[in-house]
């Protein structure tokens, strides 16, 4: 390994590294759902560049921990209750479109059946990190598993920032990994409807299902509203 080639693997270790610690500062809501992530400010307190927390801070933008307007400063994201209330519209349209395109393309299942079983795992263990990961991959599968990249592109977009910041509010809100339960048959079902090939059941089974993802949305903003 060339000088070069070590110095570019030890920044990006400083990033990872940096990017891991602002994540745990965002989750456990000592940095609030829309406050400016001051670089000066989290340079001097983990001794690095600003530079450094700079590049972290674009990690965590791609996650979807963080946005940055043009010329603004980065902030932790946020949605309001009518923001979320809209996403979930969206998402019942884009994902039950996906659904049928899917049902209709009979592709492989097994990356919605791997993600399923991630999610039983974590549920057991009351993973809570884990389990909105592997929800997140599953809607993100489908989506791809539809064959249609302008779908899938948008709907990344939608749920990357989404699900960072449910991760947010879940943690900081204390909800165990039992609560989301019930979800596992929902999603389940959904492929089984792919499987069986009823392409409008499996769009109207996802539509559906939104609703009910949704209003664990509302309890979680409301519990979190709760407790401020």
């Amino acid at each position: 390994m060339d000088v070069a080639t070590a110095q570019s693997d030890a920044s990006l270790l400083v990033k990872q590294s940096l990017a891991a610690k602002l994540r745990e500062e965002i989750i456990e809501g000592h940095l609030a759902p829309g406050q400016r992530i001051i670089e000066g400010h989290w340079a001097r307190k983990f001794g690095v560049a600003q530079t450094s927390v700079r590049e972290a801070i674009n990690l965590l933008i791609n996650e979807g921990f963080a946005t940055k307007a043009s010329g603004r400063s980065a902030r932790v994201t946020s949605y309001s209750e009518g923001d979320i209330a809209q996403i979930y519209e969206l998402r019942g349209a884009l994902e039950g479109l996906a659904a049928r395109l899917t049902t209709q393309r009979q592709p492989d299942l097994e990356p919605l059946e791997t993600t399923l079983k991630d999610l039983r795992k974590a549920t057991k263990s009351g993973d809570v990190r884990q389990l909105i990961e592997a929800d997140l991959q599953f809607h993100l599968r489908l989506c791809e598993l539809s064959g249609n990249r302008f779908l899938y592109a948008q709907i990344h977009t939608v749920l990357v920032p989404l699900f960072a910041f449910v991760a947010m509010r879940v943690v900081q809100s204390h909800q165990t990994a039992q609560a989301w339960e019930s979800d596992l048959d929902r999603h389940k079902r959904i492929i089984e409807l792919i499987r069986e090939g009823d392409a409008f059941a499996a769009e109207f089974a996802v539509r559906g299902a939104m609703q009910q993802f949704a209003q664990r949305a509302y309890e979680i903003w409301q519990r979190k509203e709760a407790k401020s």
